[in-house]
């Protein structure tokens, strides 16, 4: 049983940082790409950023130039470093991974969210 475990969330000011991290755990033969997503109250989940595991990486036009997505393979976790955060950033954030349980099976499997806050 594979699952992928959050954590970094948080209470932040406007202007503050949060890393957000996530890792696999399981029966684990692969990773493929990475990502984090988030849903704000009301709103669809979006798309933040993306990492494969050649580390080539995209981001949210939102979030360009203020979060950095990571990962350590060793690990296998994924970390987004969210920088400059300013209060339309506030939601739950998801993380997601591509990853072969065994040599025929591939599935996307979902974090359980950890809850980002950004406010005075």
């Amino acid at each position: 049983q594979v699952q992928l475990m959050e954590s970094g969330g948080g209470l932040v000011q406007p202007g503050g940082s949060l890393r957000l991290s996530c890792a696999a755990s399981g029966s684990i033969f692969a990773i493929y790409g990475m990502g984090w997503y988030r849903q704000a109250p009301g709103k669809q989940r979006e798309l933040v950023a993306t990492i494969t595991s050649g580390r080539s990486t995209n981001y949210a036009d939102s979030v360009k130039g203020r979060f950095t997505i990571s990962r350590d393979n060793a690990k296998n976790t994924v970390y987004l470093q969210m920088n400059s955060l300013q209060p339309e950033d506030t939601a739950v954030y998801y993380c997601n991974a591509q990853i072969r349980e065994s040599p025929i099976v591939v599935a996307p499997y979902w974090g359980q969210g950890t809850q980002v806050t950004v406010s005075s």
